[in-house]
């Protein structure tokens, strides 16, 4: 990772992003409640459903939903009460388990995927606006520690 030198914002301009990027956080949040209450599922729930595309363990789970793990556990709990993930013994770490999606976890994530790609707050802009945000946004991550 490679740090840039560090330059002065401008107090407008740094007020008027936090304001916007705060405004943008509580539609996506807005959003996911809206298609939780729909699947009848919490939000957190819904964010792991998203983040399920392929076996992962808990520890990779938190780290995409930006969770302490044991945060990530307990949702995964409700998950398997459900009857939408099942835990599985990974094939290469005999310490940890794999969490896999049921076929009827598969069937609610698509649906979750779905509900959650529709009216999305990045619906708004378009296919090159969306990415040059994403690259924006990661540019910014990347530089944090």
């Amino acid at each position: 990772m490679t740090r840039r030198p560090a330059t002065n914002v401008d107090t407008e301009l740094d007020r008027d992003v936090c304001k916007l990027v705060h405004q943008f956080t509580h539609r996506l949040d807005v959003h996911v409640r809206r298609v939780a209450e729909q699947l009848e599922l919490t939000p957190s729930q819904v964010i792991a459903l998203r983040e399920l595309s392929e076996p992962i363990t808990a520890r990779e789970l938190a780290t995409r939903m930006s969770c302490e793990p044991s945060n990530a556990t307990f949702v995964l709990d409700k998950l398997e009460q459900l009857e939408l993930i099942r835990r599985e013994p990974h094939p290469t770490d005999r310490r940890a388990k794999q969490i896999m999606l049921t076929p009827a976890g598969k069937r609610r994530r698509a649906t979750a995927v779905e509900l959650l790609g529709a009216e999305s707050p990045l619906t708004s802009l378009t296919a090159t606006q969306q990415q040059a945000l994403r690259d924006l946004l990661h540019a910014m991550a990347e530089t944090q520690d």
